[in-house]
């Protein structure tokens, strides 16, 4: 399986990717892929240990003539957000992924590829096994639960690392060297909501959002996507005026992370108002295709006939759920005054799931600026707050401050101009990287972050660019080579 892959260079990377491909490695679920890890650095005998949340960490010995280099460790996660289309068949616990080669790109059928971040992993894998490469002693990091939690990051212990330099190879865009990133903190809600009868007289229906790119909440979301979310309720919330719609159930949205790209709601009208329900569910999606035709070209909304249902949502209950979801923000909130063209606060409406009595309603927040994180938590609390629901918050991750004196940001700054004779952009990211608590776990971590063009990541459209992975492989070999002296 995956066979398109044999052939790409560099080969070892390729190789490494492809074996990954093949091993179910969602968030939370990273056991078969800890236990490859450990087989592998028990077949090439190299030190390995674990440490008690299921970070991996394989250490590399010096090549002849680097024993005397500072130690780098690499870090990359070997988890994957698992989404797919709604049409795709796939258990993400035991399926691998399959993928296809199209116009210069790895893509997945249906599904996320998982490039972000296995490509990293691959990366580590075959530096490790790599006969000639010149570098000093290495530390390869595997960190488990990026996506959902950071638990690997958060989990980390003082002294399970010795190296003093960090390449994060967990970047998205081939040129640019991160030097620093958002810090992050979830919001979830929890609305109760009762229902009752559905009286006669009504006419059920199924109400569709879907055909949306998603995407990454942190790299993608100053790109005028849409959301399913906001999509939705905007039409229920008028159709609750104007039809006296009723809802039977809602979901929408998928990951914490991720940008909602579909959506659906069961909901009953008036048979007097079914016409008119129906005319207005077509002008809106005229007005919705038209606000989003450059980003969103594929925005479709049906509605389709349903088969009746006993129960609703009762009206007070659905009018505080719809309220708040619609008065909810999402998007960039604060562009940065410090950084041009860097967002430094948004929020992302995730999802939404109604399930035995319970709304539950995921979002995420990230800033740059550690106050504004919490502003943003807060206002979107707020939104819940006065409906009686149930709000909470995750204890968040800190943000990566850049470090101007970097000597590794030097270091791969003049390598990558020097392999390629171009100027790299040195910039700071808005989504969250594990550098943030790796250097508050190890204060003075010297840390960047670069890796090949990743687009779509978080959704079925992530796919991985080719000539990029070449790219990233010589200027990682490039770096190691420069590493000075103890």
């Amino acid at each position: 399986m995956n066979e398109v892959l044999n052939g790409l260079q560099p080969e070892a990377i390729w190789k490494y990717f492809a074996e990954i491909l093949q091993i179910p490695r969602p968030s939370k679920k990273e056991e078969k892929i800890i236990a490859y890890l450990i087989d592998f650095a028990k077949k090439h005998q190299l030190e390995y240990k674990q440490d008690e949340v299921g970070n991996v960490l394989i250490k590399g010995k010096a090549k002849p003539g680097f024993e005397n280099r500072k130690t780098v460790v690499l870090q990359s996660h070997v988890d994957m957000v698992c989404e797919k289309n709604s049409d795709t068949v796939h258990d993400f616990e035991k399926d691998p992924i399959e993928v296809f080669i199209e116009d210069g790109w790895v893509k997945a059928k249906g599904t996320t590829l998982g490039a972000d971040d296995g490509i990293g992993v691959a990366a580590a894998l075959a530096l490790l096994v790599a006969d000639d490469v010149e570098h000093g002693p290495i530390e390869c990091l595997f960190t488990i639960d990026e996506e959902t939690g950071l638990t690997g990051a958060f989990g980390l212990k003082a002294g399970f690392l010795e190296g003093e330099i960090l390449l994060n190879l967990d970047s998205e865009d081939e040129g640019e060297l991160f030097i620093g990133c958002a810090g992050g903190k979830d919001t979830v809600i929890e609305l109760p909501y009762q229902m009752q009868k559905a009286e006669s007289g009504l006419r059920f229906y199924r109400l569709d959002v879907k055909g949306l790119k998603g995407g990454h909440s942190g790299d993608d979301i100053q790109k005028g996507l849409a959301n399913a979310n906001k999509l939705i309720t905007r039409i229920l919330w008028r159709a609750t005026r104007d039809f006296d719609l009723r809802i039977n159930y809602l979901e929408a949205g998928n990951l914490r992370n991720a940008i909602a790209r579909e959506g659906y709601a069961i909901v009953a009208i008036p048979e007097v108002k079914a016409n008119d329900f129906a005319a207005f569910v077509e002008k809106s999606k005229v007005e919705m295709t038209y606000e989003y035709e450059v980003t969103e070209p594929n925005l479709n909304i049906t509605l389709a006939a349903a088969d009746a249902k006993k129960e609703l949502m009762v009206a007070a209950d659905q009018h505080k759920l719809l309220n708040s979801l619609y008065a909810c923000p999402h998007g960039v909130i604060a562009w940065s005054q410090r950084i041009p063209d860097f967002v430094e606060t948004s929020t992302n409406l995730a999802a939404v799931r109604m399930n035995a009595g319970i709304a539950l309603i995921t979002t995420s927040q990230r800033s740059s600026v550690e106050s504004a994180k919490e502003d943003i938590a807060q206002m979107v609390a707020a939104c819940f707050d006065m409906t009686g629901a149930k709000v909470s918050h995750s204890n968040g991750y800190p943000g990566w401050a850049p470090n101007p004196k970097s000597e590794i940001r030097a270091i791969t700054e003049a390598s990558y101009k020097d392999l390629f004779n171009e100027q790299p952009d040195v910039k700071a990211i808005h989504a969250g990287l594990e550098c943030g608590l790796i250097g508050d776990k190890y204060p003075g971590m010297d840390m960047i972050s670069f890796g090949p063009t990743i687009k779509g990541a978080h959704s079925p459209d992530e796919r991985l660019n080719i000539e990029t992975v070449d790219k990233f492989w010589k200027l990682t070999l490039e770096v190691l080579k420069r590493i000075p002296v103890k």
